[in-house]
């Protein structure tokens, strides 16, 4: 009987992914643990082992394919000294998420065979299957030219809508780009496909700003002192090739001040409010098409050359595209900087279920007034930003005071 390989769950919330690539193929020999394919999540390209020995006898999915279901027969085995003939090709929808039923288009089943409609199988691009939508077009007699038969935008025989006419108060008339159907202007342009990264934050940040009521709190920090520090540390450091920067200081900032004000130390849970004792520092970290967020766990307890050797190693595999799931999995709060692009400040969407996250900007040189005396210093913005629904105003304003405290006396974060 064929051992069917699926499409795994590599993460909490993966639904789907990309078979990137296979590294077998039909006839081969594997054992347990061996690696058969690289799965792209929706946070890192991932290989994909055996779990049982035997020999490859059909692959399914094509190498490329996207939107895999998390549970999709991908391959079919057989044990070793078994000589069964290769199964048939599962319909497409089992393989690859497709589009909604077209009601108003669908041919309806035949009731003597009992099969299911035209639409019901088909393996359409999410584009194509919008502006099928939106079109009203019928796809019953639609050929796909895109991998596996996928139906894609081209498939559909659009062409652009005209011009508008100019406005009789013109002078000259004006050229206007046209409107093609799902809003692209008709200019030159190019379409990349969206990654399953990609899409996932698309999806998670949108929930994000419609179901999470924020609220958002700035506040001026004088840097100095920390800059000051980080020198004198960095100096000491560097016969052991640890080089802290300002951004590792601030994470331990963050993480004490959130267990000073546990209140912050928080994550709403319906009819629930949970309170961690723990302070998991969620860093973003940017990365091609994308960004990820490894964790600093117990941050609050951890030295900043611990901190600093842990970022430094989870950047540099971030953009590899290597890093585990344990490692970018959980988290209490986030923290997401941009001061290195020159950013004054900014406003980050929450992570869920995280309750906040802070934004920090560019250390600057400004105006600064202390003890009635005019000078100048480094400052820089921080904004936090709160679900509303766990966290009140009042208890946000006293984080964000605390957290500036501790930047603004940055021995205390030795301590």
């Amino acid at each position: 009987m064929p051992i069917e390989v699926k499409m795994p769950a590599l993460s909490p919330t993966m639904e789907e992914g990309t078979l990137a690539k296979w590294l077998i193929k039909e006839g081969d020999f594997v054992k347990a643990g061996d690696l058969i394919a690289e799965i792209e999540t929706d946070k890192a390209t991932m290989d994909l082992e055996a779990v049982e020995e035997g020999r490859v006898a059909r692959i399914l999915a094509e190498e490329g394919t996207e939107a895999v279901c998390v549970g999709a027969v991908i391959a079919l085995m057989t044990a070793v000294d078994e000589d069964v003939e290769a199964e048939p090709l599962p319909a497409p929808a089992s393989i690859t998420a497709v589009a909604p039923p077209m009601k108003e288009e669908a041919p309806p089943a035949s009731p003597s065979h009992g099969r299911a409609s035209h639409a019901e199988h088909l393996k359409i691009s999410p584009l194509a299957a919008g502006i099928a939508k939106a079109q009203r077009i019928d796809l019953s007699g639609v050929t796909g030219s895109g991998t596996g038969g996928r139906i894609v935008r081209a498939d559909l025989g659009l062409s652009p809508v005209p011009a508008p006419a100019p406005q009789l108060q013109q002078t000259a008339p004006m050229s206007r780009p046209a409107i093609t159907a799902y809003g692209i202007p008709d200019v030159p342009h190019e379409i990349a496909k969206l990654s399953t990264m990609r899409k996932t934050i698309a999806r998670r940040l949108t929930e994000s700003k419609q179901q999470v009521p924020h609220i958002y709190l700035t506040i001026d920090i004088i840097l100095d002192p920390l800059l000051k520090l980080r020198v004198e540390l960095n100096d000491a450091l560097a016969p052991r090739g640890v080089k802290l920067s300002v951004n590792d200081m601030i994470i331990k900032a963050l993480a004490l001040a959130l267990i000073e004000v546990p209140v912050c130390n928080v994550q709403f849970a319906g009819d629930q409010l949970v309170q961690f004792k723990r302070a998991d520092i969620s860093v973003a970290v940017s990365i091609p098409n994308g960004l990820v967020t490894p964790v600093i766990y117990g941050a609050e307890g951890k030295g900043l050359s611990a901190i600093a050797t842990e970022m430094r190693d989870f950047a540099e595999r971030a953009r590899e595209g290597s890093l585990q799931p344990q490692e970018y999995q959980g988290g209490t709060a986030s923290l997401s900087n941009l001061g290195m692009f020159g950013i004054k400040q900014f406003e980050a969407v929450i992570n869920p279920p995280q309750a906040m996250i802070m934004a920090i900007g560019a250390g600057e040189r400004r105006a600064h007034v202390a003890d009635g005396a005019l000078s100048t210093a480094t400052i820089l913005s921080a904004t936090g930003s709160f679900d509303h629904r766990a966290i009140d105003g009042a208890d946000a304003a006293t984080l964000m005071r605390a957290f500036r405290h501790l930047v603004e006396h940055p021995t205390q974060v030795l301590a």
